[in-house]
């Protein structure tokens, strides 16, 4: 994770940062509850180090993507951010790994964007990559990054997103284990949709409201599911699928389309 010690809203970037006002303090309370929340969950903590000037570093789910491979070892895949104003925080995270021994798998991206785990979700087991792109990451990305994965035995499943709002795939759309997931069908394409349909046993839907209430931007950790939010459907959801619900504020993070999942990257 980032502090929020520059987090601000400057360019808009989604629909969700029109006319939002960021309150520093709050946004430091909250950030601090979330990795209580991740904490109390039995995780380990490590964060990197704010830089003056980059108001979204915060979001650390998106500067890289990170894999671990039995003979090649833990890996990052250095992202390529749609909007130059973020591209400047991807050096700082690249540094952050490399001095942990991370692999560094580079791709020739030649204008192509990849932005690490807000579009890359690793299915629970780490046998495949969810990828969703149109919006930030594009499809000429993923093929880059499919090429590359499918040398270390990764499959990487493209899926198109529909909605402005759905910018990346982390706001809709949330593996629960290996066999459920939990969705906002109307993100995706058909086509996007059916793959998915075809892909798991069980598909748990939100509805709009919920989905705008980022409340499948959650994070799993050790039988809880971290989140904005609760519904009575959520709840019921996470109950068949033997996850407790922690609830986090992240009122502030919302205002610049993140909330749980946006603000960790998960190293294992």
């Amino acid at each position: 994770m980032c502090p929020p010690t520059y987090y601000d809203i400057g360019e808009v970037k989604n629909p969700h940062m029109q006319g939002s006002r960021i309150d520093r303090q709050k946004a430091e309370q909250q950030w601090l509850a979330v990795g209580d929340a991740f904490r109390a969950a039995g995780l380990t903590l490590h964060t990197v180090e704010p830089v003056p000037g980059l108001e979204d570093m915060v979001f650390a789910a998106n500067q890289v993507f990170v894999g671990s491979h039995p003979k090649l070892g833990r890996f990052i895949v250095p992202s390529e951010m749609r909007h130059p104003s973020r591209q400047k925080e991807v050096p700082f995270y690249v540094e952050w790994f490399c001095s942990r021994n991370y692999r560094v798998i580079p791709l020739n991206l030649r204008g192509e964007c990849l932005e690490g785990h807000g579009d890359l979700i690793w299915h629970p087991g780490g046998a495949k990559i969810w990828a969703g792109y149109g919006f930030r990451s594009t499809a000429n990305a993923l093929k880059m990054l499919s090429a590359a994965m499918r040398e270390l035995g990764f499959a990487v499943i493209p899926l198109h997103l529909a909605d402005e709002h759905f910018y990346h795939l982390d706001t809709c759309f949330c593996p629960l284990n290996r066999e459920a997931v939990l969705l906002y069908p109307a993100a995706f394409t058909a086509d996007a949709l059916e793959t998915l349909r075809s892909s798991w046993s069980r598909i748990h839907e939100l509805t709009r409201a919920e989905a705008l209430a980022f409340l499948a931007n959650g994070a799993v950790a050790n039988g809880r599911y971290i989140v904005s939010g609760l519904t009575a459907n959520l709840e019921r959801i996470l109950g068949q699928e033997g996850l407790r619900p922690v609830r986090v504020d992240t009122s502030e993070f919302e205002k610049s389309g993140g909330s749980v999942f946006c603000l960790k990257t998960f190293l294992d």
